[in-house]
């Protein structure tokens, strides 16, 4: 696809040149075109040898018709370069439209979201200049794989799917992360003091790889300590991990903490590829030639790094740095330090002529390699240890509004079969409210009716739920209770 953008990046001038990598730009919507433009000419007067294939999503493909806001040429365009740096895109208002990034991690399997977080003293305001952390996010499943239904007048839920497979991945990775960037320690923020299952086998996951890497340091928070810590003490972590929903959260507070979003560049990575991008959005009313392209030229120079360009991403790194160190500034960023305000063009004509300087205040970015290459984890296909898997109820979710909980459990005992497995508790909102529930308790029209029983069968349940509907009760959905080897695989009603 042509692109305005196209005559910006020719090539590396001068001398021979070596084969280009390949790479998807896509520019975005607002201010990602020129952001996106100002980035291509640091990286090609800096020696970068990329050959960019540019592409359109974001906006004018919503508005299109195209709900997901990638046409299928930017989808072959990805698949051929493995490598995508992309701009802001602008999301139409309204229902029907499908989040882009989400659409992309999924289909490309970017399993890590990874969002460097720094202060960068003395030049940016913060009160935390000794900040320096890496959070890695999992990208695919937790609350985000996107399951939900209305299921009453009263109720909708929302699925929390956390697995064995996504947690090891996600959670490999961050250890090889720290291993190969020189990082020393690792920490885990969950919830599992109340989702003792989901995010305990997060936990659980963490704890048995951390045996692989003794070298690193290890902690397990609960994510509202950890959070509320982190905001006073960021200097104390290092490389964070986190289920889907709080690394969303972590990682937009702990770019804010740096001093400006404006600053913050992100990876998302996985064996289908990866994406780097801005993590600010696309400010559709900010004036031309005023945002700050810092945090898509980052993340460029970790594109660079990726696809084996550690002396180009060392020369714009230090070139950037040094214009940092000037008092170079665009107007995100003005502050004492600030010499001359700058805007979007004039910030990146100032990177490059300060290429091939190293900073003074700064540490510079140096151009080797990591000694150890940075192993992308891959699943464990190995079949796993047998487990003793004993079908003992069911819960059934009932839709009741004549009632109270006692009158629904005197219909529900009237209508069980003798034959199988019955009822012992009734929740709502998760709390127990039959028998012995409280008058207090709020209740809705979504109640919770558990079944249990020995040797429990298929054929029982579905006889269960075939009395149920001839009474008259109106169930909505059914969730099947495991032991695995003895071991409660459901959760307890709050009360009970």
């Amino acid at each position: 696809m042509s692109s305005v953008l196209e005559p910006i990046y020719e090539g590396v001038s001068g001398g021979a040149k070596p084969v280009a990598t390949p790479i998807t730009v896509a520019p975005g919507d607002g201010i990602g075109p020129e952001i996106t433009e100002a980035v291509l000419k640091i990286l090609q007067a800096a020696g970068a040898s990329i050959a960019p294939e540019f592409v359109e999503v974001g906006e004018r493909v919503y508005r299109s018709g195209n709900t997901s806001g990638i046409p299928q040429e930017a989808w072959q365009s990805i698949e051929r370069t493995r490598v995508l740096l992309k701009g802001p895109i602008t999301t139409p208002q309204g229902g029907g439209y499908k989040s882009l990034n989400v659409t992309m991690r999924k289909t490309l399997g970017l399993y890590a979201n990874v969002r460097p977080c720094r202060s960068w003293k003395p030049v940016v305001f913060s009160r935390h200049p000794d900040m320096d952390v890496v959070i890695i996010r999992e990208n695919e499943e937790d609350l985000y794989a996107g399951i939900e239904h209305r299921q009453t007048e009263d109720v909708a839920q929302c699925l929390k799917l956390i697995t064995r497979k996504g947690s090891e991945r996600i959670i490999r990775y961050a250890f090889e992360y720290a291993r190969t960037q020189n990082r020393h320690r690792v920490t885990c923020m969950v919830k599992d003091n109340i989702m003792k299952i989901t995010d305990g086998l997060f936990h659980r996951v963490f704890e048995e790889l951390a045996a692989e890497y003794p070298q690193i340091e290890t902690n397990v928070q609960i994510i509202d300590f950890g959070m509320a810590n982190f905001v006073q003490r960021p200097e104390s972590y290092d490389v964070i991990v986190l289920p889907n929903l709080y690394g969303d959260i972590l990682s937009d507070v702990a770019a804010q903490m740096t001093g400006s979003v404006g600053m913050g560049g992100s990876i998302n990575i996985g064996n289908g590829g990866a994406l780097f991008e801005a993590i600010h959005g696309s400010a559709p009313d900010l004036p031309r030639n005023v945002a700050n392209p810092s945090g898509l030229l980052l993340a460029a120079v970790e594109m660079l790094r990726h696809i084996g360009q550690h002396e180009v991403a060392a020369r714009v790194m230090n070139a950037w740095l040094v214009t940092l160190e000037d008092g170079i500034h665009t107007g995100d960023i003005v502050g004492e330090q600030t010499v001359q305000r700058a805007g979007t063009r004039e910030f990146a004509e100032a990177v490059i002529e300060r290429l091939g300087r190293r900073p003074e205040s700064f540490a510079a970015a140096e151009a080797t390699a990591p000694a150890e290459p940075m192993r992308l984890p891959h699943l464990n296909e190995k079949a796993p240890e047998p487990t003793a898997k004993a079908l003992v109820g069911v819960d059934v979710f009932v839709d009741w509004k004549q009632g109270a909980a006692g009158e629904l459990a005197s219909a529900l005992k009237a209508a069980t079969p003798t034959d199988g497995p019955q009822l012992v508790m009734i929740t709502n909102r998760g709390v127990k409210v039959w028998p012995h529930g409280n008058l207090n308790t709020l209740c809705t029209d979504h109640w919770r009716c558990r079944f249990q029983g020995e040797s429990v069968t298929h054929g029982q349940i579905v006889a269960l739920l075939s009395a149920i509907s001839d009474a008259g009760l109106d169930f909505i959905k059914t969730e099947h209770l495991y032991t695995f080897d003895g071991q409660a695989g459901f959760s307890l009603g709050q009360g009970q």
